[in-house]
């Protein structure tokens, strides 16, 4: 299986994001600390990548992505509902998930202008 068909079967096979496991409520303290503090996609989240396969990578970063807006869309939603989440978190939690999506789809795009270049070549 080839690194195009792996992002592929990824993205159609994973379930979508519900927040069935998610409790409704304020979301912690802590965890919109940890949101505010979080490094970039790649920036010493990932854990010896020269140990993972490259289909791996791209899933755990778009893992890290679809956390991202869960996690907005949770802060959101407690914004609506009344609880204790202010405007300039929730702002923050949905402009660091549009930022981290937008990265997404750039990699995507130059992976798959890299394997059209190479389908291109001549052996």
């Amino acid at each position: 299986m080839n690194s195009l068909s792996a992002i592929r079967n990824y993205v159609i096979q994973s379930p979508p994001v519900t927040g069935a496991g998610k409790a409704a409520g304020p979301i912690p303290a802590a965890e919109l600390q940890d949101l505010a503090a979080s490094q970039p996609l790649g920036a010493g989240g990932l854990k010896s990548v020269g140990e993972t396969s490259f289909s791996n990578v791209l899933g755990q970063l778009v893992g890290e992505v679809n956390s991202k807006q869960a996690i907005a869309s949770q802060t959101v939603q407690d914004l609506q509902a009344g609880n204790n989440v202010s405007l300039h978190q929730a702002m923050i939690a949905m402009e660091e998930a549009s930022v981290s999506f937008q990265l997404m789809v750039e990699v995507r795009n130059r992976l798959l202008e890299s394997y059209q270049e190479l389908m291109r070549m001549q052996v």
